[in-house]
């Protein structure tokens, strides 16, 4: 059974993900959008998104780090030298959460069949140094999408949507 392939992102409106290991943008309540969605699936990212985790692995998932590098370990991770590999290591899992950055969603959108995102109303810094892949959105139909929000920290709107194809 091949498992269905979610990717999760906070994103800018130009596709802004990243700027020095960093997001663009901390926003409370898309961390808690993300642990809502990800929560007891397997999490699949690049070596960089995971040293970006202040605090290592993250619990109640299992954490899959792609990495060219062959004697990479940390505690509480599963290591892949591929996104073959990184599926694989997912098991049976029904769905697995494609999480950053840029070079694994380039790697994995051909084969997502969901985006989940939370869509910044704001153009990414001229400093941003990671972006989404290009998305054709005609191939992505809209099933779910928020009000706007304002998160009270940074100042930028925000809403969650999702498409599937």
């Amino acid at each position: 059974m091949t498992p269905k392939i979610t990717i999760v992102a906070a994103m800018t409106r130009d596709g802004g993900l990243g700027r020095k290991g960093e997001l663009l943008y901390r926003i409370s309540a898309d961390m808690k959008h993300f642990k809502a969605v990800t929560m007891g699936k397997p999490i699949v990212m690049g070596r960089k998104t995971f040293e970006s985790f202040p605090n290592g692995a993250l619990p109640g998932r299992q954490n899959i780090v792609i990495t060219s590098d062959y004697g990479y370990s940390a505690p509480g991770i599963s290591v892949a030298h591929s996104r073959e590999e990184a599926l694989s290591l997912a098991g049976d899992a029904e769905e697995v959460m494609i999480i950053g950055g840029g070079e694994v969603y380039r790697q994995l959108m051909p084969e997502a069949s969901v985006l989940e995102l939370t869509v910044i109303d704001a153009d990414a810094p001229s400093d941003a140094d990671t972006f989404m892949p290009s998305i054709d959105f005609d191939e992505w139909t809209c099933v779910d999408e928020s009000e706007s929000a304002v998160d009270p920290k940074s100042g930028v709107s925000y809403r969650f949507v999702r498409y599937v194809r």
